[in-house]
Formats: C-alpha cells, structure tokens, sequence
C-alpha cells in the first residue's frame, strides 16, 4: 500500500512508482493494481523460496526508493488500518474502470492486499491433484497469515477483514469441484463465451490453475508485512505441493468444511478450531500447523527450506501485533510500525 510520508493514510502514487521502476534493473516488475493506492511487487520466476526472498527483499527496497522521492512510503500490508477504501481512486486503467462499472461497490471496497504463490506444476493433471491435496489445508495459511484486523478506522473483530472483503467479489473464496482440468477449462471458456469474463484471470478463487505460467497459483493468505514470513509461506505452500504430489490422488476436498473453516479462520486467525481435513473433528490452529510441518518437512529437507519455515509462529499472527499497537497508540502508530517493518531487511 502507498502512504502519505506525513499523513499515512493511502496516497495516489502508483503511476509514478511504476514509472520510476521501469528506468531501473529490477528481479521482477512493479505494477499497478485496481486501486491507485496499492502497488503490486512480483518477482520472476525463483527456483527456490531464497531467492524469492532476496527478489522480494529488492522490490520492497526500490518501491520504497521510488516512494520517497515522491513524499510516500509503502507498507505491506492486508488491509490500510484508517483510510476509506471507497474514497480510493481507481488506477488510470481501462481494465480497472470496466470492473468497477460491472461490480460496483464489491469492487470499490477491494483495498485490500493478498499474497499469491504461484507453484510449478509438472503438468495440467497434476495441478488438479494439488489444487484439491491442498485445499483443505489453505484456511490455515489464512489464520497463519491473518495481518487485517482494522478496516476504515474500526477494529473489526475479525483477524482478516481482507478475507471477507475479497469474498464479496463474483468468483471468489473457494473454487467450484472440477473432476479434471478439461473440466476447469470448459468451466472457464463458457463463462468467457457467454460474456461474464475475459480470461481465467477474472475467476479470484483463493486457489487456481494458471496454465500461461504452468503453476497452481495460491491466494489465500494476507499480505504479511514481514518478507521473512513471506517467504516461510511460500516455503511451505512448495513444500506442501511436492508432498501431495508424491501421494495417491484423494478425491475432491469438502466444500462445505472448506466455508467454514476460512470463515473461522478470518474471523479469529490462530485462535481457530478448524475441521482437521479428515473431517471428523476439529483441531486448533497450533495443533494443525505442527501436524502440517510434520507433513512436509521431508520435502523441505529435501528442498532446504526447513530454516525458512522456522519464522512461522503458531500461536501469533502479525495481526496480533497491529492490535496490541493500535489499542496502546493509536492507528497512525500500526501505520508507522508497518511502513518500517516493509523494508527492514531480513
């Protein structure tokens, strides 16, 4: 998110931070997104989560470069802790606008930010293996990585307001059961055909195959305001990916378990009881995250990764943290905090 350097409230800065990128070598692209306030960082494509970590440790260095020359920082952050997402100007593109006349105000209120990982798939079957595998475990990466409990000045009793904002868009939270990829495709395809999208980019599932790429790609969790945790989820999202591909393929993840268990986890990140993915009892968001790092620490191993899935924290999330400040100093504080913590290097 782009700040006011006084003020800290959103500021209008993309076009010049995506200006100010384009005259310097960067390991990835900065770009605009819907809102004129928000700027998305994405690096290339990494062979390991470490070197994810230093093309994103770079983005978030030149933003931050390019930022303040113009009076602006950034903060990664899932949702501003003040600032009215309605009020935000939309970014100067035709794409942005046509969107915002079809969803009206589900669309204005998406000033929110996400973490997408995008995993690579050794073919189109095999993502919808994984798509399914991971599924049940995706409400946990959200509860993990809850960073959202302020919206528009409030403390809204949720740990991620971003989810539930982001639900409210046509296509979005849990995908729809495909029992192959030919299906998704026709899924897809149709809806294009009849007018209601333009392309498999306009389906915001928390999960999708995204076949340009060659990658599932993973949506679920806030945008973490430490790059340290940013790479432990994507550690752990690759390393998750390698060990139920390794598995004989289950049959399609509960939908109905699925709803409530992102709605549990929005509502009180690691203090959540979620539906275990066998379905047949409820467990706590530390208990499930040590059987999950259970499950894939030899792949982790295996990748070198299990020092990265050290940063996870179970039992706290950074939403905790903005709580604690806001309730002690006030909102500008949380802002404050965060602006500092986004280029604090690892």
């Amino acid at each position: 998110m782009i700040l006011d350097a006084e003020t800290y409230a959103l500021a209008p800065g993309v076009e010049a931070l995506v200006a100010w990128a384009e005259g310097h070598p960067l390991p990835g692209v900065v770009k605009m997104e819907l809102l004129a306030s928000t700027v998305e960082l994405a690096t290339e494509v990494c062979a390991t989560p470490q070197e994810a970590l230093a093309a994103l440790t770079a983005l978030r260095a030149a933003s931050g470069e390019a930022a303040r020359e113009e009076g602006l920082l950034v903060a990664a952050v899932a949702t501003h802790p003040f600032s009215l997402p309605q009020r935000q100007d939309i970014a100067p593109d035709p794409r942005y606008k046509e969107f915002v006349e079809y969803a009206g105000v589900t669309a204005r209120r998406q000033a929110v930010c996400g973490l997408h990982v995008h995993v690579g798939m050794p073919g189109p079957d095999e993502c919808m293996q994984a798509l399914e595998a991971v599924l049940p475990w995706l409400p946990l990466l959200l509860a993990l990585s809850a960073n959202s409990p302020y919206l528009e000045g409030e403390e809204t009793g949720l740990a991620s307001s971003r989810a539930e904002v982001l639900a409210q868009l046509p296509r979005a939270a849990g995908p729809p059961v495909f029992g192959s990829y030919s299906e998704w495709e026709a899924f897809v395809e149709r809806f294009v055909r009849i007018g209601l999208a333009d392309g498999y980019t306009r389906f915001w599932w928390d999960a999708r195959p995204h076949p340009r790429f060659g990658t599932l790609e993973i949506r679920v969790p806030d945008q973490p305001t430490s790059v340290e945790l940013t790479a432990a989820f994507a550690a752990l999202l690759q390393a998750l990916c390698v060990t139920v591909l390794e598995q004989p393929a289950a049959g399609p993840a509960s939908r109905g378990d699925y709803a409530q268990n992102r709605w549990a986890a929005l509502r009180f990140g690691p203090r959540a009881d979620l539906i275990h993915p066998s379905g047949e009892r409820l467990a706590t968001v530390p208990e499930l995250a040590a059987e999950l790092l259970e499950l894939v620490a030899p792949a982790a191993r295996e990748l070198g990764t299990e020092a990265l899935l050290g940063t996870l924290d179970p039992e706290r999330c950074e939403g905790d943290r903005q709580l604690e400040i806001g309730r002690a100093d006030g909102l500008v504080a949380v802002c404050a905090d965060l602006a500092e913590r986004t280029l604090r290097s690892p």
